[in-house]
């Protein structure tokens, strides 16, 4: 069981790409939207086979894994992320959540290269304390400042600037082009912006995500060369311009 308690969400707080992997759907669920209130981008899945695709192709900062899992246990899946200097998980945070409270299971996923072991039940202010850590730890944490070509983005000090100029912006278009310069050079989808700028607020209307598109074009690429190209079809990509 879990003990639940309403966590507070950092003011301000960059968003860090989680990975939950866990069977059970009502956690899984539980999990994801606390860790979104909270102020994180979560993905979720439900099996060993699934978190080590996720694991390549997202890219997470931070995988909070189950140990006991209907295909692959946690441990083996931590041993495939690991496996090699040159894998995708080779120095990828992992933080165990488990049922498995044993000495024994303890030394096993600290020396797999888990970065902290969290027994059930526990306490969602103290899981999120123990993500941070860890993400503070390995230097995971999106950096405070952001540079794509004459593009600069300051997380702290909440500041915009292009070729040296500041450029205001409001608190959702700044989310907005934190998110793409954070994935500067990768198409990201519509559906993945709405999720992370907007939490899903408006339903899952793709159009809000063109109009502020929209803004930004206007505030950052009138009478310059253009930083962010539609991908029709699929999304948006944020890239330097060429030489």
């Amino acid at each position: 069981m879990v003990r639940v308690t309403q966590p507070e969400r950092g003011a301000g707080q960059p968003a860090e790409r989680l990975l939950v992997v866990d069977d059970e759907p009502t956690l899984r669920e539980l999990l994801s939207a606390t860790l979104r209130f909270a102020g994180f981008e979560v993905t979720s899945v439900a099996t060993g086979a699934e978190a080590i695709e996720a694991a390549r192709s997202r890219q997470p900062d931070l995988v909070l894994l189950d140990v006991m899992l209907p295909d692959l246990d946690g441990f083996e899946v931590a041993r495939r992320l690991r496996a090699g200097a040159r894998g995708a998980g080779a120095h990828l945070p992992l933080l165990f959540l488990t049922a498995r409270d044993t000495t024994e299971d303890k030394i096993n996923g600290l020396t797999l290269g888990g970065d902290d072991y969290v027994t059930k039940p526990f306490d969602l202010h103290e899981l999120i304390a123990r993500i941070r850590a860890v993400l503070r730890r390995s230097g995971a944490a999106v950096p405070g400042r952001l540079l794509v070509g004459d593009l600069e983005l300051d997380v702290p000090a909440q500041r915009v600037s292009r070729g040296g100029r500041p450029v205001r912006l409001s608190p959702t278009e700044f989310r907005l082009l934190h998110h793409l310069m954070a994935n500067a050079g990768r198409v990201v989808p519509k559906a993945e912006i709405l999720a992370h700028v907007w939490r899903y607020d408006f339903g899952g209307d793709l159009s809000i995500v063109e109009t502020y598109i929209s803004y930004l074009r206007r505030k950052l690429d009138t009478g310059r060369p253009k930083l962010i190209t539609t991908v029709h079809g699929v999304g948006y990509v944020l890239r330097a311009p060429g030489p």
